[in-house]
């Protein structure tokens, strides 16, 4: 008997059409991941003129800039925040429920975002130790909102078009990262046009004035604004069925709950639940019969997160060399504080509105269409392509008359990354795995990734810098191999990327359980072993 047949609310969710609900449930997970970017990004923006603010030596030709272990800290700390969490709320949500701890991450970013803004200290060293210490737990909601926001998205869709509405939550990533460059524009400018200071070689002292603190004070706890508008939404969203009826075994309010949000008449079914949870046991991720059944599709999906992380958040090692080449952003003593916070979020937003936004809206497209894994393959690729035609051609890139090739190059990467493995890793570990590990998976996933972009983002600053063999490079880092030799390193991650996605199955118009194997009555005997000896608790 199909699986659609043996439990009505479950059958009613997956075929049921596009309707208000799904919409509504994409902007109230969307709306997290609009306000998770924002926060996770916006810090990029404001690091230089932390540096101007605080870390400024008069007498020097160049404007201050935070060192090397104060800024790896401010932006490491979030990421730590993010595997914490989710680590935890996956493993929660799993535990307790979907939606119990939904409210919970969101009120960890609003009081993270506002609190980050009024970092205080007598020292800039005390400063930015506590801005640390509040992005940290800003990151813990931030990572909390991963496996959460995917799991409740998979488990309220339907089969055909689970994916776009999956992909649709994590495209608010991409607005969100567009607003951070907004907010900058607008702060800087006003407070440019306001106090007028000079650029840095004509008055050093005047080129950064007091009122700059507030700048990027305000531009961090403008994050909570989209994360308190959400609470509420969260607070009150019912649980998913899948979770009620299949994790917490209560079949009767599975379907009380989708029948208010179906609008139909459904049956609880309680014994036919009781039938699939005795059938399919409690093993968890941790069990012989976890790794049998699923552990090369969880190694699919963490290898190919964290290769993509290291690969994606990777990606700034080229961009302070486009921005100078192009002369989007102009040398540091050109400019006083303000106008060059007011240049970068300028230059971001350009890449924002070419390579990140329309990545994220073809993902939206086609996802349902060609498949998860097709999306994942061709992003791997493309990139790969990509970043070994910079790599091979990148000393006459760099040249006057040959920037703009560079420019678009590095905007395509980001297209890709996104109509491709940045959205896809985020989709896949949603929809492969059972009910009652769906969300720890995703966690393990999601953390695994940001590993990776910890490997990304500093392993990959440090080894970029200048190979000159000189003890230090004007940015404050030790020599590295370079951006050259980075690239190319950078390309064979892809090549693993790729090799990682054949791992994992495609769920593209199958329900859930179908692509788990959850509904499946049939267990062989060393399955049925397992399932009567003791496993190690979830």
């Amino acid at each position: 008997m199909a699986w659609e047949q043996q439990l009505q609310v479950l059958h009613a969710l997956d075929v049921a059409r596009t309707q208000t609900y799904h919409a509504w449930a994409v902007v109230i997970a969307g709306m997290g991941f609009f306000a998770d970017a924002y926060d996770l990004f916006c810090i990029t923006l404001v690091t230089k003129l932390l540096g101007r603010i605080y870390y400024h030596v008069p007498g020097r030709a160049d404007p201050g800039r935070l060192p090397p272990r104060v800024e790896a800290a401010i932006n490491g700390v979030t990421f730590c925040g993010m595997i914490v969490g989710q680590l935890l709320f996956g493993w929660l949500g799993d535990k307790v429920g979907r939606k119990k701890f939904y409210g919970k991450t969101i009120m960890l970013m609003i009081m993270g975002s506002f609190l980050s803004g009024l970092s205080f200290g007598n020292t800039a060293d005390g400063v930015m130790a506590t801005l640390c210490f509040f992005r940290f737990w800003l990151g813990v909601g931030i990572g909390g909102d991963y496996p959460l926001s995917a799991t409740i998205m998979s488990e309220y869709a339907n089969k055909t078009t689970r994916g776009s509405l999956i992909a649709a939550v994590f495209a608010m990533e991409g607005l969100g990262v567009l607003a951070g460059c907004i907010v900058t524009l607008v702060v800087s400018a006003t407070f440019q046009a306001r106090f007028n200071p000079p650029a840095y070689e004509e008055d050093p002292g005047a080129s950064t004035p007091p009122q700059a603190d507030y700048v990027w004070r305000i531009i961090l706890m403008v994050g909570a604004i989209p994360a308190v508008f959400t609470y509420r939404w969260r607070v009150m969203m019912p649980e998913t069925a899948r979770y009620t009826a299949l994790v917490a075994r209560d079949a009767e309010k599975a379907a009380r709950d989708m029948s208010k949000v179906l609008r139909v008449d459904l049956s609880g079914e309680p014994d036919k639940v009781e039938s699939i949870v005795r059938d399919r046991g409690d093993y968890s991720v941790f069990s012989g019969r976890f790794a049998r059944r699923h552990g090369l599709h969880l190694l699919g999906a963490v290898a190919s997160w964290f290769v993509l992380d290291v690969v994606f958040y990777s990606q700034n090692i080229l961009q302070e060399e486009i921005f100078s080449e192009v002369r989007w952003v102009p040398e540091a003593h050109t400019m006083s504080s303000l106008e060059e916070a007011y240049r970068i979020s300028r230059a971001q937003a350009i890449i924002a509105l070419c390579g990140t936004l329309p990545g994220y809206w073809f993902t939206v497209a086609f996802i349902d269409v060609v498949g998860r894994k097709a999306i994942q393959f061709l992003g791997f690729g493309m990139m790969t392509v990509l970043m070994l035609v910079v790599a091979a051609f990148y000393h006459i890139l760099i040249q006057p008359g040959h920037r703009i090739w560079l420019v678009v190059m590095y905007t395509f990467t980001f297209f890709f990354a996104n109509f491709g493995p940045n959205s896809t890793t985020f989709i896949l570990p949603a929809e492969i795995f059972p009910a009652h590990v769906r969300s720890t998976c995703h966690g393990i996933a999601a953390a695994a990734g940001k590993v990776g972009a910890i490997v990304g983002s500093f392993g990959f600053m440090y080894a970029a810098q200048r190979a000159d063999g000189s003890q230090e490079t004007p940015s404050g880092y030790p020599s590295g191999i370079g951006v050259r030799a980075s690239l190319f390193v950078l390309a064979a991650c892809n090549v693993l990327g790729i090799l990682f996605t054949c791992l994992l199955p495609e769920p593209m118009g199958r329900s859930l359980e179908e692509v788990s194997g959850e509904g499946s009555q049939t267990i062989n005997r060393e399955d049925a072993d397992l399932t009567d000896s003791k496993v190690l608790p979830l």
